[in-house]
């Protein structure tokens, strides 16, 4: 029987040695390789961020767009300028260049005098002044626009700079657990061989192992892919070696994430109450804009047109021309009626959704308060679950090494150990998570 034990730890020895050396191998191929490093703190990351984010780079473009398109709309109601300038020939039906003679007694002239021309015009219409004052809007909401885009950029770091640190400490607290139920089966091991001991209860704890050891490695690994989701948001290469010089407890600041609860809600603070009321604003405009089409025209130009040339005929004609001219529309076939009916219709939609989104926000900022207090709460409860259960892991694995205590025991505080580092990760995020949410909200600054 003896014989069947040894024979047997010896088989499993072979075989966690085996998969200890491919999960080596394995963590060997994952590990990264890093041609820079860049140390960032959580404010640094956050202003990195602004500066290196297309999606923010691509959100300020927007503006400077809108503002390139308000100029050409109010370029549109200056006066405009166009000059010609060339040289007319004539020719005879050979070719030759034809002369012309108008006083018998002078000589003949060429006919080919240079030409130089100047086209001032200026045009009034009402469509084009209201559309300066559409494009004015759109800035404003390309503006909001960009404010949110960078609200949820700074939020999005903090959520990932807090994950990739919870699961840095994760990472390290069980890959000291791993250690040590690692030494107890050890100890195991060689009690089994000496019979002071059951194959049983080396299993049990080499099972455990197993667990342990797993959940270590895939804390790193999820270490890597928060890590790597932070990269993105800074829009830092993939070889780069991206260090925290914060810890969690710096990061992670209960009492500011409590604060927020009591911070005062005005709602026309809101970034999309102030959208909605952007697009309220603007789809009034379009009405206007759309009735602006009955209004008339009034256009005025100004043109001078002169011939330069060494033997040139005088003009018979004066080179300067001025005009004035009044464009009113008269029959459209209802075109510009249908017009003004399809933007009173977009008014009273924008109009009734901005009322219902009004009523909305109140209801979701009670729900993101509320949801704050729940994941505090759970915080709380599970922080204190995880600093338990080490204690008690601690202790378990004092009483095994002095045989107080049974190899279930060590499983069963393993297990509880694993569940309790899970929720606790679980319950910094969604902490973390949900005061974010409610600052984004608040906009308050």
């Amino acid at each position: 029987m003896k014989k069947f034990v040894l024979v047997m730890t010896l088989v499993v020895s072979v075989f966690v040695n085996a998969q200890d050396s491919t999960m080596m191998r394995l963590e060997q191929l994952l590990q990264p390789q890093y041609s820079s490093t860049l140390a960032l703190s959580l404010a640094e990351a956050q202003k990195f961020a602004i500066e290196q984010n297309r999606d923010l780079q691509n959100a300020s473009l927007e503006v400077k767009k809108a503002h390139a398109k308000r100029w050409q709309t109010i370029a549109a109601l200056l006066p405009q300028g166009d000059g010609t300038f060339g040289r007319n020939l004539m020719y005879d039906d050979d070719w030759n260049e034809k002369t012309i003679q108008l006083n018998p007694l002078q000589p003949p002239m060429s006919m080919s005098p240079w030409t130089l021309g100047l086209t001032v015009s200026e045009g009034v219409n009402a469509q084009a002044i209201v559309g300066a004052i559409l494009n004015t809007l759109a800035i404003e909401m390309q503006d909001l626009s960009y404010q949110k885009t960078e609200s949820q950029l700074r939020g999005n770091v903090l959520v990932n700079y807090t994950s990739v640190l919870v699961l840095a400490d994760v990472a390290t607290l069980l890959d000291s657990s791993l250690v040590n139920v690692s030494y107890l089966a050890e100890q195991t091991k060689q009690m089994v061989k000496v019979g002071a001991a059951e194959q049983t209860q080396y299993d049990q704890i080499y099972v455990k192992v197993n667990a342990l050891r797993n959940s270590a490695n895939a804390a790193k690994r999820n270490y890597r892919l928060a890590l790597d989701a932070l990269k993105v948001l800074l829009n830092v290469d993939a070889s780069t070696d991206l260090q925290l010089t914060e810890t969690t407890d710096q990061v992670l600041d209960v009492e500011h994430i409590l604060g927020i609860l009591f911070e005062d809600y005005d709602i026309q603070r809101n970034l999309d109450y102030q959208l909605l009321e952007k697009n309220v604003e603007l789809a009034e405009k379009n009405v206007i804009m759309a009735g602006m089409a009955y209004l008339p025209t009034v256009a005025a130009f100004y043109k001078y047109t002169g011939q330069y040339g060494k033997d040139v005929f005088t003009m018979m004609s004066s080179p300067h021309t001025v005009g004035v001219s009044l464009s009113m529309p008269i029959w459209s076939s209802g075109k510009r009626a249908s017009a003004v009916t399809e933007n009173k219709i977009a008014l009273q939609e924008a109009e009734n959704t901005f009322s219902q989104t009004k009523d909305n926000l109140d209801i979701q900022y009670q729900n993101l308060r509320y949801t704050l207090v729940n994941n505090y709460e759970t915080y709380v409860n599970q922080k204190e679950n995880n600093e338990v259960t080490m204690r008690v892991m601690k202790n378990i694995s004092d009483k095994y090494k002095w045989g107080a205590a049974s190899a279930l025991d060590l499983t069963t505080a393993s297990n509880d150990l694993i569940t309790a580092q899970s929720n606790y990760v679980q319950a910094v995020m969604n902490l973390v998570q949900s005061a974010v949410n409610l600052e984004i909200f608040l906009n308050n600054k």
